[in-house]
């Protein structure tokens, strides 16, 4: 059944063999090229390594003007508005830059490590304007590989996929539900007036009651006010406070901070935690102390104010976010130019809506 198959039939198939291995080596040197373009980029780690933040749009960006159309002409002119502005940079927050810097260290020191911070997209946009997200998180050479755009369902499922660590929204209902669900997360408000944050040093300042610890001292002051609280306190001293929803943020802050000490790296540490309390250091500070201790927490500063407003400390600190659970203190905090974020957590919350 050869017969008819002479040498000068063989001539096609060798070109096409010939071809195919052209083809093959174009294929591998693109992919070569490929890789070593993303290499550049570090993969994003395993979520059950990282220190994953998810945030929303409006949390990472600046898009007062985008919301208002939004809210004034409705869900078509928004995207279609996204649309036509995809190549115009939306500039994000200077928290994401501090991050990014974290991470940059974090693969000097530990090139095979994936313990860092991993950010998340999580946003109810439609997928039509993530190109312009895209390309402002490229502009800006942010590392977010990871997107989840839900056009318009809630992210709490995704939150929990994604074994979230820190989930920061500009929507107050969304981050009460991720409470609810024991996911750590806060309302982020956006400054009133520009300051100039660190690059090199990712700074984070908490407040205690219902922020790191629970509300019970908080349901004392108001239930019995603050002598009982303070006695309350005195005679509860070496009982730690229980926890609350951002202690688990601080302890990721710590973990990280440790990797930079076991390198000799503590004087030069790219991330400084505060604790910034109303609370009194001499009648109510030591169980705070302990409470954190017994954690085996280290915060780098604690500030006890006694009930002195908090935004002119934190002009000094300069935080790139504070956290509290009582929105007095993020609007004070907030117009002398520091990115606070809400906590809706505990006994104030109850006293705010009825008021």
């Amino acid at each position: 059944s050869m017969s008819g198959s002479g040498p000068e039939a063989a001539q096609p198939g060798e070109a096409a063999e010939a071809g195919l291995q052209e083809a093959e080596q174009d294929w591998a040197a693109a992919k070569a090229f490929y890789d070593n373009l993303v290499s550049k980029r570090p993969r994003p780690p395993k979520p059950q390594h990282a220190i994953t933040v998810a945030v929303s749009s409006r949390a990472l960006f600046d898009l007062v003007e985008e919301r208002r159309i939004y809210e004034e002409q409705g869900v078509e002119k928004y995207v279609e508005y996204q649309q036509e502005n995809e190549n115009v940079t939306l500039k994000p927050g200077p928290a994401f830059q501090a991050l990014e810097h974290v991470n940059a260290r974090l693969l000097e020191l530990y090139p095979d490590d994936e313990e860092r911070f991993d950010i998340v997209l999580m946003t109810n946009n439609h997928a039509q304007v993530g190109v312009r997200l895209i390309n402002s998180i490229n502009h800006y050479g942010l590392t977010i590989e990871r997107f989840c755009m839900t056009g318009g369902k809630s992210p709490i499922g995704y939150l929990t996929a994604y074994l979230t660590n820190l989930y920061l929204s500009a929507d107050s209902e969304k981050v009460q539900e991720a409470i609810e669900a024991g996911i750590a997360s806060a309302t982020m408000f956006t400054a009133n007036k520009d300051v100039a944050y660190s690059d090199t040093q990712l700074r984070v300042a908490f407040d205690g009651d219902a922020v790191l610890f629970s509300d019970e001292s908080e349901q004392i002051v108001k239930e019995q006010g603050l002598d009982r609280f303070f006695e309350h306190e005195q005679l509860n001293e070496n009982k730690p406070l229980a926890q609350g929803p951002l202690k688990g943020f601080l302890e990721d802050l710590g973990k990280l901070q440790k990797k930079f000490y076991a390198k000799n790296e503590r004087l030069n540490c790219p991330i400084r935690t505060f604790l910034v309390t109303a609370r009194s250091a001499a009648s109510s500070g030591a169980r705070v102390l302990k409470t954190l201790r017994s954690w085996g927490l280290e915060i780098d500063e604690a500030l006890f104010l006694a009930g002195a407003p908090k935004g002119p400390i934190l002009v000094k600190i300069r935080p790139h976010i504070f956290f509290d659970d009582q929105m007095f203190h993020i609007e004070g905090a907030q117009k002398l130019g520091t990115i606070a974020a809400h906590v809706p957590y505990g006994i104030a919350q109850k006293y705010h809506k009825s008021a």
